[in-house]
């Protein structure tokens, strides 16, 4: 079908070249080897029609593959492009060209008709090149004032007076989707506000379910159900950031610019990511702050009932879980692995990372 409308196209322009300078040409070379009077019809505009558009359908064989082979080209580009780098360039072309369309008006009253010409084809390009360039590079900062503009017209009062808003966008990043809490805690209700999956993060999910290695395959896998069991069973609204920031090459320092950008809180599980957000000024929500807050408390000197299952890093130390996963590190437990014991708890460490919590044999306590 893009063949057919290329000869078309091919056609109809020979034909209007042919309508338009095809008479005057044949008049041109009779005059140069003075063939003789020739009949009317061969002079005629119509003549000139049926010899262009000919002579242009002909060379489509040998032109219209490579035509249709460069629109494809563009096409299969532009789909790769992300349509907010599209629209801002774009955007900034039409600028750019408005521009140039008003400069022009200096120009046109020289008397200088040719050069001007020349110039104003020049300056438009170069007006235009800029304006495209100007759009593309700036698309986050447009971006940024898009949603600024539309946060501010989302506010809305209520009959008391109060002000409404949808709230703080929050950012998830790979490590919090893999998780999969997330899900159970935006179910919850807990988690308000849209939630922002930008695309350099989807790409980074989808490089890990395609790895060769089990692990991080079904660990990719797993991150892109949880995805879409938020988009598609829960209520909470879920927005696709597709623009990136081709200078930065690291996800984790990409999550925190757009955090910067948009003005929203980064959400995490990762204790490096956290520090780093929190260092740049960037609000982070971090999963396991919050069940950790949610964790039970346990107070020096209360009594509980662990299993030791291993050893600890330091000497004669052995290690068990709670039921929630909290570690326990139990001091002279090394000879109790493998049995259940009743501890008394020394101290507790708690952490983004994680709770810790130091305990000794209740045993060794009545001895003494």
């Amino acid at each position: 079908m893009l063949k057919r409308i290329v000869q078309l196209f091919f056609i109809v322009v020979g034909g209007t070249l042919g309508f338009l300078y095809v008479p005057e040409l044949i008049r041109l070379l009779n005059n140069l080897i003075h063939i003789g009077n020739l009949p009317g019809f061969i002079t005629s505009p119509y003549m000139g029609i049926v010899i262009g558009a000919g002579l242009f359908y002909v060379s489509t064989f040998w032109l219209a593959d490579y035509i249709v082979g460069f629109i494809q080209w563009i096409e299969e580009s532009l789909m790769k492009v992300p349509v907010a780098d599209v629209l801002f360039g774009s955007i900034g072309l039409v600028f750019g060209l408005i521009v140039a369309y008003l400069a022009m008006f200096a120009f046109n009253s020289m008397e200088l008709n040719i050069v001007v010409n020349v110039i104003g084809f020049f300056f438009t390009a170069l007006l235009g090149y800029i304006g495209f360039r100007f759009g593309f590079k700036k698309r986050e900062e447009l971006v940024s004032l898009f949603t600024s503009a539309r946060a501010n017209k989302d506010k809305k009062k209520d009959a008391d007076g109060e002000v409404k808003r949808e709230g703080i966008l929050k950012i998830l990043d790979t490590s919090v989707i893999i998780d999969g809490r997330i899900a159970d805690v935006c179910q919850t209700g807990f988690l308000e506000g849209p939630i922002v999956i930008p695309q350099f993060v989807l790409e980074e999910l989808q490089h890990i379910a395609d790895s060769s290695d089990v692990l991080k395959r079904n660990r990719g896998r797993r991150g892109l159900d949880i995805l879409n069991r938020i988009q598609k069973e829960l209520s909470i609204k879920v927005e696709i950031y597709e623009g990136d920031f081709e200078d930065v090459h690291e996800v984790d320092s990409k999550l925190v610019k757009l955090g910067k950008l948009v003005s929203g809180m980064v959400v995490t599980n990762d204790y490096n990511l956290n520090k780093v957000c929190e260092f740049q000024g960037v609000p982070v929500l971090n999963i396991n702050d919050l069940a950790n807050a949610v964790k039970p408390v346990v107070l020096p000197g209360e009594e509980l009932n662990v299993q030791v299952i291993k050893d600890g890093k330091e000497h004669n130390q052995g290690v068990g879980y709670l039921d929630d996963g909290t570690m326990i590190v139990v001091e002279d437990g090394r000879d109790y692995i493998g049995k259940t014991i009743d501890v008394l708890v020394t101290s507790v460490l708690q952490t983004s990372a994680g709770r810790m919590i130091f305990a000794k044999p209740k045993l060794l306590e009545k001895a003494l």
